[in-house]
């Protein structure tokens, strides 16, 4: 069987696997990246302003108090400490999903008396996500990011 066997017939072995594993990659392997997107549209433009984020987060990190979140069967509560208090009593939450953009929560919220509200459960499907709350005080900005995972 194998007697009739030359080096050109080696060739066209390895050049049909190797056709064969290029053509995998091009129709089975990107068939798995449907979801495979830009974290922003204006990708650029938010670079260019990135330093404002930072900014935020270094004055975040530099407070006493954080907000914090927890997870009930109603939803997630954001709830700010007492020293906390944002200009007009305003708050933006960004509920970023990871893998899907049409599954994220933007939102600009007031506070309650209780410095405290609530992203109901109806609008969060079970997966991973990124909380970031936005805000500014003494017109001074603060973002706090955290890690969710919603079951």
């Amino acid at each position: 069987m194998f007697k009739k066997f030359s080096w050109g017939h080696g060739v066209v072995l390895a050049l049909g696997s190797f056709i064969a594993f290029i053509l995998f990659l091009i129709f089975v392997f990107s068939h798995g990246m449907k979801n495979s997107e830009l974290i922003s549209d204006n990708y650029y433009q938010d670079e260019l302003t990135y330093q404002d984020v930072i900014d935020a987060k270094t004055n975040a990190d530099e407070l006493a108090d954080k907000p914090s979140f927890s997870q009930t069967p109603a939803g997630i509560t954001i709830t700010f400490p007492s020293g906390t208090v944002p200009d007009n009593r305003e708050v933006d939450f960004d509920l970023f999903r990871t893998d899907d953009s049409n599954l994220d929560v933007h939102k600009k919220i007031e506070l309650n008396s209780q410095k405290k509200f609530t992203i109901p459960s109806k609008v969060i499907v079970a997966g991973s996500y990124t909380l970031k709350l936005i805000w500014q005080q003494n017109k001074k900005p603060y973002q706090v990011d955290y890690d969710v995972v919603w079951n």
